[in-house]
């Protein structure tokens, strides 16, 4: 008998399946082994994969098996394709008694008719008593599909076979269908809705341009954009802010102009010296940073907003004491 092969039984009980070698002992006639297809039909062809096995009743708790070790086959033209696999069949809990079976998957790739060994067990009792099970083995015939070759004919491959769509088949396409058609017209509808209170709210009032500046401008508070990679953003945000408040406050086209271009436009507007020239420093600053790449200090950062911040509301102020002023 070859070496065992270790295998672990899923049990309550405890079944242990150890190398081992050595002397047989006491022989018994176990019965037949058991030979099944894994394929559903009359014969076995060439390639059907099989369960060779043995199955034994009345094991009791603690009992030790060695099985043989069919990892490189057992004869010629027979392949063992799986490890030993025990299963327990039935399991008396208050006794720990139970029938198990245990089986290998084994196939054929040439035709012919074989004589699978017998399966030997070798079992040790919980008493320390052993014995050899031998379980007879059976004849395995393997078959090709046989070709008449005075009648065969070769025929090209055939075309898939297309069947007839049924209505089960083409309802899920109707449902997705109407659901798609169903939520195109809410759209549709809830477009229309919010264009037709656009429409009546025409007078309603917009915030001024300062109010929209300052807000915008306050999210680029802090020191969190002022990373050498961030500074590009945080630059062309503020100053982005300011044209659109340009555009907006005094007409001039900011948000296509250069800065020369625009400080150009707002040299008639009434604007403080001091106040364009410190916007003007804060545009050229945002310009090296966007085109040449320039890194700017800590300490120029902190003034980027403040500066915004002090052209639009000084800008703003003076608009409301003109307004102001007319009015009076």
């Amino acid at each position: 008998m070859k070496g065992m092969v270790k295998t672990v039984l899923p049990l309550a009980l405890v079944f242990a399946f150890c190398l081992a070698g050595g002397a047989e002992a006491g022989r018994i006639e176990a019965g037949k082994t058991f030979l099944r297809q894994m394929q559903k039909r009359d014969s076995v062809l060439i390639a059907d994969q099989l369960e060779y096995g043995f199955r034994m009743d009345n094991v009791a708790a603690g009992t030790k098996l060695m099985l043989p070790d069919y990892r490189e086959g057992f004869i010629d033209s027979v392949s063992v394709l799986t490890a030993w696999r025990l299963d327990t069949l039935k399991l008396a809990k208050k006794t720990g008694i139970a029938n198990i079976s245990g089986s290998v998957l084994i196939t054929s790739f040439d035709e012919g008719r074989y004589s699978l060994p017998d399966i030997r067990v070798l079992r040790i009792m919980p008493d320390g008593q052993a014995d050899t099970l031998i379980f007879k083995g059976q004849e395995l015939d393997v078959r090709t599909m046989p070709v008449d070759t005075a009648v065969f004919k070769p025929h090209d491959i055939r075309g898939q076979i297309r069947y007839p769509l049924t209505f089960s088949e083409i309802l899920p396409y109707i449902l997705a269908f109407q659901l798609l058609a169903a939520l195109a017209v809410l759209i549709w509808a809830l477009a229309v809705s919010r264009k037709k209170l656009g429409a009546e709210a025409g007078g309603a009032v917009k915030d001024p341009p300062y109010i929209v500046a300052l807000r915008q401008l306050d999210k680029f508070r802090g020191n969190k954009y002022w990373a050498p990679d961030k500074q590009k953003f945080f630059y062309s945000g503020v100053t982005d802010v300011l044209r659109e408040y340009i555009a907006a406050r005094f007409g001039v086209s900011a948000m296509e102009m250069t800065t020369a271009e625009i400080f150009e436009g707002l040299k008639d507007k009434e604007i403080a010296p001091e106040l364009m020239e410190e916007a003007r420093e804060l545009f050229l600053m945002s310009d090296l940073v966007k085109f040449a790449k320039m890194t700017v200090s800590d300490e120029d950062n902190v003034k980027a907003v403040p500066s915004a911040v002090r052209f639009v509301t000084a800008t703003w102020k003076a608009e409301e004491e003109k307004e102001g002023g007319n009015v009076l």
